[in-house]
């Protein structure tokens, strides 16, 4: 038998529910990835959608669509033509964990992207959150998952006066709300409504427990490596003083991150001499 507080939440829940899809139906973003259900291609614009805004993934997505159509292709792609499609989106190393997902998929999936999500945590650069959305999004599960838009939308409007909001509490509201009916279209729902909310009301993502301020680009490690690579994409076999050079950077930083770069697998050195993996 229900308690009164149950009975509440879910009256909460189903006004909440009713104006999420109503803000949705008339204001629902076009996005490329959402006019396909094809696993591989929502795959691609997870990754991309990474820690990055939308805006600058739509610059990327389609063209690296054209280029790279299918798994197949992906993995027949050097990691040179890759970067070259990539750049611009930063955070390089997902462009590496993005064709050894391919890989994967090819080798051991024949091709076809898994649809459950712990198969999904499986491959290279995709956790709980990525797995759970390509599940949702590829093939309409109805998995549980958090983002920076569904984040905003929980604190506003279930935590209006709290601070320090963690995800734990949030994700049992993401559950009870979910459209299992149709979780692909809920998700897409969510955060259109949390884009508008944070226009709306700047700053309600810094009430979470999760919220860390962002260290600026200008002058970081991450921005040095991302010349690095690009430098090399354009000109193979560069020497360390030639790069040194090119990077208005300490000596001895270059050196560290080069070093890095080498550890992770992004670029070799023979003979002296730089070039990006392949």
């Amino acid at each position: 038998m229900h308690n009164g507080k149950t009975v509440q939440l879910k009256k909460k829940i189903d006004r909440f529910r009713k104006t999420v899809y109503a803000y949705y139906e008339k204001n629902g973003r076009i996005l490329p990835w959402r006019e396909t259900v094809d696993p591989y291609h929502i795959l691609v614009s997870e990754i991309m959608l990474q820690q990055t805004q939308v805006v600058r993934v739509l610059s990327k997505y389609s063209a690296f669509i054209e280029k790279f159509p299918t798994i197949e292709s992906l993995v027949a792609a050097s990691l040179q033509e890759i970067y070259s499609t990539w750049q611009g989106l930063g955070y390089n190393r997902r462009a590496i964990a993005l064709k050894k997902c391919a890989e994967i998929v090819q080798d051991s999936y024949n091709s076809v992207v898994p649809n459950s999500v712990s198969e999904l945590e499986k491959l290279p650069g995709i956790g709980k959150a990525t797995a759970s959305a390509i599940a949702a999004f590829a093939f309409n599960e109805p998995a549980v998952f958090i983002e920076t838009n569904i984040r905003t939308v929980f604190i506003h409007c279930f935590f209006p006066e709290k601070k320090q909001v963690a995800d734990k509490e949030i994700i049992p509201l993401v559950a009870a709300s979910l459209d299992k009916s149709d979780p692909r279209n809920w998700y897409y729902a969510l955060m259109d409504y949390g884009v508008m909310l944070k226009k709306t009301y700047p700053g309600l993502n810094n009430k979470s427990a999760h919220y860390t301020k962002q260290s600026p680009f200008e002058g970081s490690d991450r921005q040095i490596r991302g010349k690095i690579l690009k430098e090399l994409n354009k000109k193979p076999y560069m020497t360390e003083k030639g790069l040194i050079a090119g990077l208005n950077a300490d000596n001895q930083r270059v050196r560290t991150i080069l070093a890095r770069l080498i550890k992770e697998s992004f670029i070799t050195k023979r003979d002296g001499r730089f070039s990006l993996a392949q």
